[in-house]
């Protein structure tokens, strides 16, 4: 990740990936090559500014999620999708393993026709493969407004990684992504 040293490069593009826990899909995200930043928030409801508290009620309407800007030289969009039916469990509807509410679904926000092209096809072709033994049930959605998350929700596995949920649920998460794509991880192409 190079982390802003090429400031609002035009050529990047950017993805609005919702699949459970913000803390997970930011971490297992954050090491790919081509990935400049993930940055955790809230979309799909219909409270202005939520806060972490109201968000966990699961009446907001809100999903967790991050917003990833990436360099499609290095990583596409249809990639990018790919990596992350494979992270999450697509398959279970308002809920990643104990994490259960609505505000865990597994949503792809699309902010372009284009996007939601790619994303049809990409959940189309995950679930043709039976990548997974049930039914995708992965949304995809318009994006109308991305909420970015208080700051101490920011890198948090990076921050707490001896904490209880970060060691059992989100380190093997990191562990799947560097075991699987290891020639995608910015570490390999140094």
């Amino acid at each position: 990740m190079t982390n802003g040293t090429k400031e609002h490069d035009p050529s990047w593009q950017t993805a609005y990936l919702a699949g459970g826990c913000f803390w997970c899909t930011e971490a297992a995200l954050r090491e790919l090559a081509g990935i400049e930043d993930v940055t955790p928030g809230y979309a799909g409801g219909d409270v202005p500014n939520p806060s972490y508290e109201q968000v966990c009620t699961g009446q907001t309407g809100h999903a967790e999620l991050v917003r990833v800007t990436f360099d499609p030289a290095i990583l596409s969009y249809a990639d990018l999708l790919r990596i992350f039916f494979t992270i999450h469990d697509p398959t279970t509807l308002n809920r990643q393993g104990e994490d259960v509410g609505t505000q865990y679904r597994s949503v792809i926000f699309h902010a372009t026709p284009e996007q939601e092209r790619v994303a049809q096809e990409v959940r189309d072709e995950i679930a043709a493969a039976q990548l997974w033994p049930d039914p995708i049930v992965t949304e995809i959605q318009k994006l109308t407004q991305f909420y970015e998350a208080e700051a101490y929700h920011h890198d948090y596995f990076a921050k707490h990684p001896e904490r209880g949920y970060c060691a059992a649920v989100i380190a093997p998460k990191v562990a799947k992504v560097r075991r699987v794509f290891f020639d995608r991880l910015a570490l390999a192409r140094q």
